[in-house]
């Protein structure tokens, strides 16, 4: 597996420091960002998801802590919309350039509105997918917010 990806790349052009961490990705695990939390021995509070969504038709990105869900009201109202629902994953796919189980906000293909759980702030470090599968980064959320130009609210029910 490599460990240079395009969202790796990304962080260390931007000069975000990061940590990447390698894990054994179980593609079959119900829940990706738990069972990446568990391989990690880490609390799932401070292992985030990437979650590509449409809002109001326009694709954006959310990032939340693996053990929560995302609130479409809050996270419509956080891009200024009336109504968000999850994007399909072979859009998300294609927009992204990267695949499901390894989307990674850094890096993407297309840059696109991105907002981060205000909740994960309250983490010196948090983990983030490295854009691939079974690898992750580790680094302060507030570099994360700043690298990817991010709204940081309340985005959870």
């Amino acid at each position: 597996m490599s460990r240079t990806t395009r969202a790796t790349q990304a962080l260390t052009k931007a000069g975000i420091a990061h940590e990447v961490h390698s894990y054994s990705y179980d593609p079959g695990a119900e829940r990706v960002g738990l069972q990446a939390a568990e391989a990690l021995g880490e609390n799932p509070a401070r292992v985030l998801k990437t979650l590509m969504i449409v809002v109001d038709g326009k694709p954006a990105c959310a990032v939340i802590p693996s053990n929560r869900e995302l609130s479409m009201k809050r996270t419509a109202a956080a891009f200024g919309g009336k109504s968000a629902q999850m994007m399909k994953p072979a859009d998300a796919e294609r927009l992204t350039g990267y695949h499901v189980g390894g989307i990674s906000p850094f890096g993407q293909r297309k840059a696109v509105p991105t907002a981060i759980e205000a909740a994960a702030m309250d983490h010196a470090l948090v983990y983030v997918n490295g854009g691939q599968r079974g690898l992750q980064v580790r680094l302060a959320p507030k570099d994360a917010a700043s690298a990817l130009e991010a709204l940081v609210v309340p985005l959870v029910g």
